[in-house]
């Protein structure tokens, strides 16, 4: 048994905290909500993100931070990407010990430019960051908490951790494989949220299944794209954290960020949807970042760029995707020419 703090106890966070407990670990799951704490503590429920879920006696909610970190084997991070940074200062001042950090957060930091693994990296000093370990996949939380079969990939420059994190998560209903490709792990995880936007925007528009295979398709080209430039493998993008990822966030109403799109599609204004959510909409903050990293390293990615221009321009979502249709024309396989390309110089 292993002492393990989820920072964050949103759906995700609290899922994977019902995983972690099933597997017999002492889970410690915070909030920042200490209404949120209590609700978990006294009725085994998180109603506001997980209703109608039953937590394991294994769980214990905690608002306090230090108390939920206190003698710690491994911290979970699934708060928010905007948020990843301010958690972890002040995490690190009630650190007691060298800990693995897991986190499962799907985001690029606008302006920075950085994946989360670099932000843990740059505000986590050697001392306290033992390893850090990348856990992503096809998984919405809804299902996860249900206790429905679900794989994901634990992605870490040490391999060792990698395995260790599959141990600890592993179990019959939630299968863990393990990948080094760290980069192209959390390049996937955060792009698809940017392609499942534009996908529900299709799906608002009344576009059909033609349109939204279009663009799953060449979605995932543009994520190959980039992250092959990053220094990810383009083998990557053909597994869990690729297409996997890309095909449920694409096609599930548990994904937010495909109902955001979809509201869009239908005529909501941005602000209106967010409002609307309840909860973070990853895919917003990431096109922004996905417009940056397009430009810094010379990168088409037209999807991207006509979502960028729904959310920060004020195109119209029927104006953008007749000018994905009007563009001129290429070679299906020219993406998979240039990576190999690339890779081979």
């Amino acid at each position: 048994m292993e002492k393990i703090a989820v920072l964050g106890a949103g759906s995700w966070g609290t899922a994977l905290a019902l995983v972690l407990a099933d597997n017999g670990h002492d889970v410690r799951l915070w909030s920042h909500r200490g209404e949120l704490a209590e609700e978990i503590n006294t009725t085994r429920k998180n109603s506001k993100y997980l209703p109608g879920i039953s937590l394991p006696e294994g769980i214990n909610g905690y608002s306090n931070l230090q108390e939920a970190l206190n003698d710690a084997d491994i911290i979970v991070a699934a708060v928010p990407a905007k948020a990843i940074r301010e958690v972890l200062a002040e995490a690190k001042r009630v650190f007691s010990r060298p800990v693995t950090v897991v986190h499962v957060c799907k985001g690029i930091e606008p302006d920075s430019l950085k994946r989360i693994s670099e932000i843990i990296s740059e505000e986590l000093p050697p001392e306290i960051l033992k390893s850090l370990v990348v856990l992503s996949g096809p998984s919405h939380a809804e299902e996860v908490s249900l206790r429905h079969p679900t794989t994901v990939t634990s992605s870490s420059d040490d391999i060792k951790a990698a395995e260790y994190v599959q141990e600890l998560f592993m179990n019959q209903h939630f299968r863990v494989y393990t990948n080094p490709d760290v980069i192209g792990v959390e390049i996937g995880g955060a792009l698809k949220n940017v392609i499942a936007l534009a996908a529900g925007i299709t799906d608002g528009l009344g576009y059909g299944d033609n349109a939204k295979a279009a663009l799953i398709t060449r979605g995932l080209a543009e994520i190959a794209r980039l992250g092959s430039v990053m220094g990810g493998n383009p083998l990557t993008f053909s597994g869990l954290t690729g297409i996997g990822d890309l095909i449920v966030t694409c096609t599930s109403v548990h994904s937010r960020n495909w109902r955001a799109g979809n509201m869009l599609g239908k005529g909501h204004a941005l602000e209106e949807v967010l409002d609307s959510m309840g909860m973070v909409v990853e895919g917003v903050r990431t096109t922004k970042a996905a417009h940056q990293l397009a430009q810094k390293f010379h990168v088409k990615m037209p999807i991207a760029e006509a979502l960028y221009d729904v959310l920060f321009n004020d195109q119209s979502p029927k104006e953008a995707v007749d000018s994905l249709m009007g563009r001129g024309r290429t070679h299906e396989m020219e993406d998979l020419v240039n990576i190999m390309e690339n890779r081979l110089q």
